[in-house]
């Protein structure tokens, strides 16, 4: 396995450069609690986890590890790679033992080594399964990136050899420890504005060079897989409801040599059982800012960027419109909240349920524009993060 699948080109460092791009870090009063605000009061706990990191490509390098730097709860403490040079070069920068480092054939080892607590997949789309799978069968608890998977199919395995396992399992959903985002759910849910009637959301960017994104075996598909994933997330989370139908087009095909394999783009829209829809958009073919609205009766809101690294804004149509909120560094609140779920024994909020009932989403979504019917979703699982409202997870 080479590791250069996650390249420098990569859509996540376009999403880290737009991101960084957009603004300085905004904080206010209005500023939220974060997203560990559970633990107030719980016991401070007497180790860091440790985390190995899957795949040492852009995300990886560029976000993960010096994100691990910052954490509380968890640890950068071993790695997984097929290249020795990227293995010599992390070892030097982050201090981390022979013993600790793994290549794909050695990977299952780690089942002896109690210096790594959670495994953390971050491979191309159609290889988490098998590392997730792996992973649990070694003892660990699980993290994998998104999508979760190519098939609703693996998906389900997955789930079920990390519950098998007894350990906890928790997809690369960084947002939902954003502020911006859980603002976003909390003017949803708590119907701020109303019941929202109408959401908008579109997540893209410009791909001119062959990559693994554009390879359907690895990817699974094209920008719905990738970038599209955000849209699907984020419309739920602000309406609170799993969308009961799809109805889906591809976008003409600018390039049939590029994308030979997978969609240019696609756009779509949901339906949900009250009536409310929810407008969507993705792109290989375009460099979009990244956008979440949600209309309501009585006002709306909306994050222009919504899905990037950082430089978050956002704005409704409330007072003077501004939502005064800090950019944090997601990666580490995410990957804080999972370790400290661990060590207190409490339920992640993004468990890989979730990423299966996207996965099921965005099958349908793919059914919808194959065939140009609505596609009924009212057989996905029904999971809400409910979490920014003061509620329990719903199943």
């Amino acid at each position: 396995m080479n590791d250069s699948l996650n390249s420098a080109t990569s859509r996540r460092d376009f999403v880290r450069t737009l991101s960084l791009g957009a603004g300085a870090t905004l904080v206010g009063a209005q500023a939220l609690a974060g997203p560990l605000r559970w633990l107030a009061g719980a016991p401070a706990a007497d180790r860091q986890l440790g985390v190995a990191l899957v795949g040492l490509g852009g995300y990886s390098g560029g976000q993960l590890a010096p994100a691990l730097q910052q954490t509380k709860f968890c640890r950068l403490t071993g790695i997984v790679t097929g290249t020795p040079a990227k293995a010599a070069k992390w070892k030097q920068q982050y201090n981390i033992p022979d013993a600790n480092v793994y290549d794909y054939k050695t990977f299952d080892r780690m089942i002896d080594n109690p210096a790594i607590d959670i495994v953390y997949v971050v491979l191309p789309n159609a290889m988490h399964a098998e590392y997730v799978v792996r992973a649990a069968q070694a003892g660990k608890h699980v993290i994998c990136e998104k999508p979760l998977a190519t098939s609703a199919a693996d998906a389900r395995r997955m789930v079920a050899a990390v519950k098998k396992a007894g350990k906890q399992f928790s997809v690369g959903y960084r947002l939902h420890f954003e502020p911006h985002n859980q603002e976003m759910m909390r003017i949803g849910q708590r119907e701020v504005f109303g019941p929202v009637r109408h959401l908008a959301a579109d997540n893209g960017f410009s791909l001119t060079t062959p990559s693994w994104r554009v390879d359907r075996a690895l990817s699974g598909g094209g920008p719905l897989m990738d970038m599209g994933i955000y849209c699907v997330q984020g419309c739920l989370y602000t309406k609170g409801q799993v969308p009961v139908s799809v109805t889906a087009k591809f976008i003409p095909n600018p390039d049939p040599k590029l994308f030979k394999d997978v969609e240019a783009g696609l756009d779509w829209q949901f339906q949900f059982a009250d009536g409310a829809t929810a407008d969507c958009r993705t792109r290989y073919t375009e460099n979009m800012e990244g956008r979440l609205r949600a209309e309501g009766p009585k006002g709306w809101a909306e994050l222009t960027p919504a899905f990037g690294y950082g430089g978050l804004a956002g704005k409704t149509s409330q007072n003077d419109g501004r939502l005064n909120l800090p950019n944090i560094n997601q990666q580490a609140a995410q990957m804080d909240d999972f370790a400290a779920c661990i060590l207190h024994n409490q339920p992640t909020r993004v468990p890989g349920e979730m990423g299966l009932r996207d996965v099921q989403l965005l099958e349908a979504i793919y059914r919808a524009a194959e065939t140009g019917q609505k596609v009924s979703t009212k057989d996905v699982v029904q999971l809400i993060d409910r979490t920014s409202t003061g509620k329990a997870l719903s199943k």
